[in-house]
């Protein structure tokens, strides 16, 4: 897929460069309302970016009911939990809203990152920055998954 990266608003920061090095892992997507994008406990494999629509981020812990997180708008990301190279997701995503956006593959993030770190550390500050709002530290987060996680 030829995507052009830099129209969406999380990578518009982007270097045209870098832009060229990511634009072959996206993948389009679209939900309607009510389907689950994402199960807690299940193999964290993508980070979504939503162009059109909303999704409910939620969280069951293993002693209690289910509770709303937060809701992610368009130009909003999830599933982080790919990118950091956790081995599953920490929180399930619903689409509330019929949504389409685009996806990458966390282990592609990952290689890319550690055969070009400077487009990583940009790719990565990118996401960081959207999730930012919603996710304490994520700079320093980012920080320890250049200099750990990828290894």
């Amino acid at each position: 897929m030829n995507y052009n990266v830099r129209r969406l608003p999380v990578f518009h920061a982007l270097s045209r460069d870098h832009a060229g090095l990511l634009a072959p892992l996206i993948e389009s997507f679209s939900y309607d309302a009510g389907n689950v994008i994402i199960q807690q406990g299940s193999k964290a494999e993508h980070i979504y970016i939503i162009t059109r629509g909303k999704a409910e981020i939620t969280y069951k812990p293993y002693d209690g009911n289910t509770i709303t997180v937060t809701h992610v708008d368009a130009g909003g990301v999830f599933g982080w939990s790919a990118v950091t190279g956790s081995r599953l997701y920490s929180s399930s995503a619903i689409a509330i809203e019929m949504m389409e956006g685009i996806r990458m593959r966390g282990d592609r993030i990952r290689k890319l990152s550690r055969e070009n770190p400077e487009a990583g550390r940009e790719i990565l500050n990118c996401l960081a920055d959207a999730v930012g709002s919603r996710w304490k530290d994520a700079h320093v987060q980012v920080r320890s998954i250049l200099t750990h996680g990828l290894k």
